[in-house]
């Protein structure tokens, strides 16, 4: 993939058996690291906004493009993308810059792979941003079976794993449409996708609502995922029951100082537990949807900017 316009150049990283594509700002910053954890299906450059305004902060600002998404490695096994690997990624990270902790945020995907480094690597974690996804309770079967007896066949977390490749397939055929309508706000109020939600969007002539990135962002997410396909990134998904296995033996407190950003219009609930498993986390709220950060970008950055001032106090 060519150079995004107005991003920095990336790094290619070689840790953990793979490599990683590695965006940087506030490199002058360095003792200070803070890392930026991206969901799906996104890439490193949903961060933009939040890039320069954490470096001019005074932050030594590290975004990867974490594995099986832009130009890091994709490897084909479904297992190399356990909870594990995940982490371990972000502990190599750490060594490669030598540091040993750093302040990590995630948002969707990333923050559940944040809330399970505090989990896996407490000694890296200094303090926590994350945004749409709380920390998920432990539940009582492995989560995949969990989702399937509570929300059905086609609920699209059971389908990514029941019918591998079906998905992938139709995201691939139709990349551009597909995130042409994901990427939106102000979506009409509406009871929940009854079906195969993802697929649905991919074949959806028309978006609803409003677009959250314009043509050139939307540019960039297309021609990342038309090079690297969407199984790898969704083989994240297929490890929800084998990340059940590893975590079950782990205490689930998470002691760090937490700062927890909900879109008051997102699909994703609110935790009811989230002060009882995060006992010192702060919650904030904007008014939009799931895409916080690059719907809400200025509103978002002031948010982690003044709780972290709060935090360091």
């Amino acid at each position: 993939m060519a150079l995004i316009p107005n991003f920095p150049a990336p790094t290619h990283i070689s840790l953990n058996g793979i490599h990683l594509e590695v965006f940087e700002a506030g490199i002058e910053n360095r003792g200070n690291p803070i890392i930026l954890c991206h969901g799906w299906p996104e890439h490193a450059y949903s961060w933009r906004y939040q890039m320069p305004a954490l470096a001019a902060a005074g932050f030594h600002v590290i975004v990867p493009n974490q594995r099986g998404y832009g130009n890091s490695s994709c490897p084909s096994e479904v297992a190399a993308y356990d909870i594990t690997h995940l982490t371990d990624d972000l502990a190599a990270l750490l060594d490669h810059f030598g540091y040993e902790r750093a302040v990590f945020v995630g948002h969707d995907w990333g923050a559940n792979v944040v809330w399970n480094m505090a989990l896996l690597h407490p000694g890296r974690v200094e303090k926590i941003v994350n945004l749409a996804l709380p920390y998920q309770d432990r539940t009582e079967m492995p989560w995949i079976a969990f989702m399937e007896a509570v929300f059905g066949p086609e609920n699209y977390f059971v389908h990514f794993n029941r019918h591998p490749g079906l998905a992938d397939a139709i995201l691939d055929e139709n990349t551009a449409r597909f995130l042409r309508n994901l990427f939106r706000k102000n979506l009409p109020v509406t009871p929940p996708e009854p079906g195969m939600m993802m697929i649905n969007l991919a074949k959806a002539e028309q978006p609803l609502g409003d677009p959250i990135v314009n043509d050139a962002d939307l540019a960039v997410f297309t021609s990342a995922f038309e090079a690297s396909g969407f199984s790898s990134s969704i083989n994240w998904y297929r490890n929800m029951d084998r990340n059940w296995h590893i975590l079950a033996g782990f205490d689930p407190i998470i002691p760090m100082p937490t700062l927890m950003i909900y879109g008051d219009q997102d699909m994703i609930p609110r935790s009811e537990t989230l002060s009882t498993v995060v006992p010192n986390v702060d919650v904030a709220s904007l008014p939009c949807g799931h895409w916080i950060q690059q719907e809400m970008p200025d509103e978002t950055t002031r948010l982690i900017l003044d709780w972290l001032e709060k935090a360091t106090a």
